[in-house]
């Protein structure tokens, strides 16, 4: 049995039928969209959310998960934090050639183990193979599909005056896995990656919180690029309280040996919302009582809204305030 990827699996024959069989469909199932070339869905007259990214982390298999479930995860949350409610994913596989066919496999189930989790199907996909040194291991591109509701529909321009900053739970995990996982620096360490799908969390928040105004999952440039954004794009000025901010002591330790600021390592599970001021008890309630919103907090609040607002500001610890601004450079490339 061949144990390894060919570039005669990339070439449309037997092989490549083979690794479809015994790979794909062996764990993403076969539907009957599966005869055409694309997938064929009924979605009933309602707005649609669609989103694509792909994948390209190093190393494919870290702690607290891999490449497969990362993709599952990403493309999900970035429905979720949309508003929408996840249907469906594609996939496509760029494998270098030589790649582990045990590799390949392992990445595969843990993507149907989490889209099943999720609650949402992988309808459709694709396999390139290229030669040996063209890539680096496994790359994956998805696109996922979801659907809004009228009620599910987020409105940034009612975002007012004091209204709350809130985040899901510890900040950076992801990031100080990863680099763990690499070891090029001897860090050691038993964080794993926060990565999981959130589109059930958010779905129960949106359900029964009315005051949600929008939402972002702050993966590359962090907490802070993503708020920074936020208050660019919307504008608003927000300020946040450093005191308040969750982050792990192995994480901060970390970050404190390597030179790295927390608020902007990557974060693969967690969502930061910015809620009106009368449901933030009720949100955090709900983000509290669900595994995987135990450590949610307000950490900050919008202090104005206007054209000429568009500031993220931080609280410092000793009660100094300073600005934030995007990501400058590469903090850690390959990230997700």
């Amino acid at each position: 049995m061949v144990q390894r990827i060919s570039l005669a699996h990339g070439e449309g024959g037997e092989l490549t039928r083979q690794l479809i069989q015994d790979v794909f469909i062996q764990s993403f199932g076969h539907t009957e969209q599966a005869r055409f070339d694309a997938a064929i869905l009924d979605v009933h007259l309602q707005t649609i959310a669609v989103t694509t990214d792909s994948y390209v982390v190093k190393p494919i298999f870290f702690p607290g998960g891999n490449i497969g479930k990362l993709a599952v995860t990403g493309t999900v949350n970035d429905l979720a934090v949309s508003g929408a409610v996840p249907q469906a994913i594609t996939a496509g596989f760029i494998i270098e050639e030589g790649f582990p066919l045990l590799d390949l496999k392992k990445v595969v189930q843990t993507m149907a183990a989490e889209a099943e989790k999720a609650g949402v199907k992988i309808i459709a996909g694709d396999t390139k193979v290229v030669e040996k040194g063209s890539a680096d291991g496994l790359f994956i591109n998805t696109t996922g599909l979801g659907t809004i509701g009228e009620k599910h529909q987020l409105k940034p321009e009612t975002i007012d005056e004091g209204d709350a900053v809130i985040i899901s739970g510890t900040i950076g995990d992801h990031g100080i896995a990863i680099l763990s996982a690499r070891q090029d620096l001897g860090l050691l360490t038993d964080v794993k990656s926060d990565c999981a799908s959130l589109n059930h969390l958010i779905q129960e928040l949106m359900e029964r919180v009315e005051g949600i105004r929008i939402m972002r999952d702050p993966t590359r440039g962090g907490l802070a690029t993503t708020l920074v954004e936020l208050c660019e794009d919307f504008h608003f000025t927000a300020e946040l309280e450093e005191a308040s901010i969750p982050i792990r002591n192995e994480v901060q330790g970390a970050c404190d040996i390597l030179g790295f600021d927390p608020l902007y390592l990557a974060n693969e599970g967690k969502v930061v919302m910015i809620v009106d001021s009368n449901q933030q008890q009720k949100a955090l309630d709900i983000l509290n009582e669900h595994r995987l919103g135990m450590d949610a907090r307000v950490i900050g609040r919008i202090t104005s809204c206007d054209q000429h607002s568009g500031k993220l500001l931080l609280k410092t610890h000793i009660g100094t305030t300073r600005r934030l601004h995007r990501l400058s450079g590469m903090l850690l490339p390959r990230i997700c």
